[in-house]
């Protein structure tokens, strides 16, 4: 039966590849399709190559509002989970009694999708929600704040980064937890005979150790966060424009899928400038020396 098997895929030398097949399938199906057709839709028209669309992506009135506010939530959700994360990580590498339990609870919006959360939030934030009703029976308000409302755009702003903040933060935390448990007991044995202690192991060495871990969750929230969507949506609607909720607006609403696909492909090309920067600028000292 192996001399079959190894007959029907060829040599041994082969066998990874062919297991490697089904992964390929799907990144080619479900990802390297998808992307040639959304290049295809952005340049190509019916007269041919043209950059009509990216000229009319430009030209729409939200698009540079679109534009601030898709970096405005990336550069303060990420910083901000980053810090997050990084206490929540350190807190359960500890060991203490009770800290896989925390796991558990720190880890609980993992399972929860993005517009479900969005309206949890929007529950908490609405004119009649959880946030006003506290805060009236506690005597502080003595009517509701809009919170979600053009008249108070900074406190829209900062429900979508709370919402955010609370989502995804734990999508960090893992990575930074799987990062510390692959760091040695013995360098920080030796941090600590050397008299490194407190925020001294911390800054000197557990966050040099860590920084390949940091420069995979920073990419990925980083990615996530410039395509944050669906909490926008659900608590801000159009209040707050986001590169992402352009790009449904123009293919569900306004029907031209051209635009959406303007809008998609300059989220790709942003993506992937903030990969090159975080792959550029914080590699690990072993890298540096193997150039």
């Amino acid at each position: 039966m192996n001399e079959r098997l190894r007959k029907l895929l060829g040599t041994d030398t082969l066998l990874p590849y062919w297991l490697l097949l089904p992964t390929l399938i799907f990144i080619g199906v479900f990802f390297l399709m998808p992307l040639f057709k959304a290049v295809g839709l952005a340049f190509y028209g019916k007269d041919g190559f043209t950059l009509a669309y990216f000229e009319k992506m430009i030209s729409d009135v939200r698009f540079f509002d679109a534009l601030k506010f898709t970096f405005l939530f990336a550069i303060t959700i990420v910083p901000l989970q980053v810090v997050t994360a990084l206490a929540m990580a350190l807190l359960l590498n500890s060991g203490f009694r009770g800290s896989r339990f925390f796991l558990y609870i720190f880890a609980l919006p993992l399972g929860i999708a993005d517009l479900a959360a969005g309206l949890i939030w929007l529950s908490i934030f609405t004119h009649r929600g959880f946030l006003n009703s506290i805060l009236y029976a506690l005597g502080i308000i003595d009517r509701p704040i809009h919170y979600l409302s053009y008249q108070n755009i900074n406190y829209t702003f900062l429900s979508v980064v709370a919402a955010e903040h609370w989502r995804a933060t734990a999508i960090v935390m893992v990575i930074l937890v799987a990062g510390l448990q692959m760091i040695s007991k013995d360098y920080l044995e030796a941090a600590e005979v050397l008299g490194a202690r407190g925020w001294k192991k911390i800054w000197y060495v557990i966050l040099p150790l860590l920084k390949p871990s940091l420069q995979s969750a920073l990419i990925i929230r980083t990615i996530f966060a410039l395509q944050t969507f669906a909490v926008v949506l659900a608590l801000a609607g159009q209040i707050t424009p986001v590169l992402a909720g352009e790009a449904y607006f123009w293919q569900f609403l306004y029907r031209n899928p051209h635009v959406a696909s303007a809008y998609a492909v300059l989220l790709m090309v942003i993506s992937i400038a903030m990969t090159w920067v975080y792959l550029r600028y914080l590699r690990s000292r072993t890298e540096v020396i193997r150039e």
